[in-house]
Order: C-alpha cells, then sequence, then structure tokens
C-alpha cells in the first residue's frame, strides 16, 4: 500500500477504524522495529512492546496527524523514542527485581514443630478438669493476674492460687505423658 493510499486512510480516520492501523502497521512496522531495536540495545521483545505502544499512539492520534506529510516515519519515530526513553526512566526508578533463586535458598524455619507443640498442649489442656482449664485460660492464656482472675471468675483469691498451682502440676504430667519433657 502506497503513501498516497495511507493518506487517504487517514483523511476518513474515526477513533475506532482498525483499518488505519493495519495500514500504518504495514507500511512502517518494520522500518520502525529497526530503529527500536537499534534504542534497546537489541531487545527485540522490548522492541516489539515499544513499536506496539507506538501504533497504538498513533491510532490514537489520527486524526491530529500531518496528513499532507510525505512519511509518518518521523512522528513514529519520535513516539517510539520517547517511549523507550520513559521506560528506561521507569526502570531506574525502582529497585532491580531479582529472580527466585536467592530466595529458593534460604533456610526457612520450619514451622511443623510449632504446630506439633500446639496441638500437643491443646490436647494436653483437654485433659485436665474444666477447673483447672479455666483458671490456666484466666492467668496464663488472657494473662491476668491472680486477684483479676478471682474478680472474673468470682472466686476467693487463695482458690485462684491453688487452682493454679494444681492446675499446672496437672499439665505438666499431662505432657509429659505425651512425651514432652521440660
Amino acid at each position: 500500500m502506497g503513501k498516497p493510499r495511507l493518506r487517504h486512510l487517514i483523511r476518513r480516520v474515526r477513533p475506532d477504524d482498525e483499518v488505519v492501523v493495519s495500514a500504518l502497521y504495514r507500511e512502517y512496522h518494520r522500518p520502525l522495529l529497526a530503529f527500536v531495536i537499534r534504542l534497546t540495545a537489541g531487545d527485540r521483545q522490548w522492541a516489539e512492546d515499544v513499536v506496539q505502544e507506538t501504533m497504538i499512539r498513533a491510532w490514537r492520534s489520527a486524526e491530529t496527524l500531518d496528513r499532507d506529510s510525505v512519511s509518518l516515519m518521523p512522528w513514529l519515530a519520535t513516539v517510539a523514542r520517547r517511549i523507550v526513553i520513559d521506560d528506561r526512566r521507569r526502570r531506574d526508578a525502582r529497585p532491580q527485581e531479582s529472580g527466585d533463586g536467592a530466595l529458593e535458598s534460604m533456610p526457612v524455619p520450619d514451622e511443623m514443630e510449632g504446630m506439633l507443640r500446639q496441638v500437643v498442649v491443646s490436647e494436653a489442656l483437654k485433659a485436665l478438669s474444666p477447673a483447672h482449664r479455666e483458671i490456666l485460660n484466666e492467668t496464663i492464656l488472657r494473662d491476668r493476674s491472680v486477684n483479676d482472675a478471682a474478680e472474673a471468675l468470682g472466686i476467693p483469691v487463695g482458690t485462684v492460687k491453688s487452682r493454679v498451682y494444681y492446675a499446672v502440676r496437672a499439665l505438666r504430667i499431662a505432657l509429659e505423658e505425651r512425651g514432652v519433657t521440660a
């Protein structure tokens, strides 16, 4: 397709007219790609992306393009060069991404032991009497003082102290039965 035909297409362009984009692509894709490959230091993938973005911008600006120009290549080259410059600035503005290589070799703490410990403690707590579970829940799990636990449970402070003592002893025995030592 010759340049006069392209100028004719641009004259009748509408923002959704794909014929113009096809004509622009057929006529300017190769020379523009060759130009952009030099701008991107031989990075063909990046160059293809830049050419595609340039064509999209040409399509969006088709109504404002110079219809009497012999070639649109200078305009396309300027747009492509600005896209490459913007891409470089964007890449320089954020830290380089690293691959998964370093993360794969990084030691990760094994959380299985902690999970097993939680299960064993949970089972040991279930083996306690309801009064012992209740007092450990108030004092240890909810981190309440003996006085606060006594008030919350409505029992004397001395009762809380003795229940905590016997509940901890019972829990220690229940844990030892499950193979947990100190």
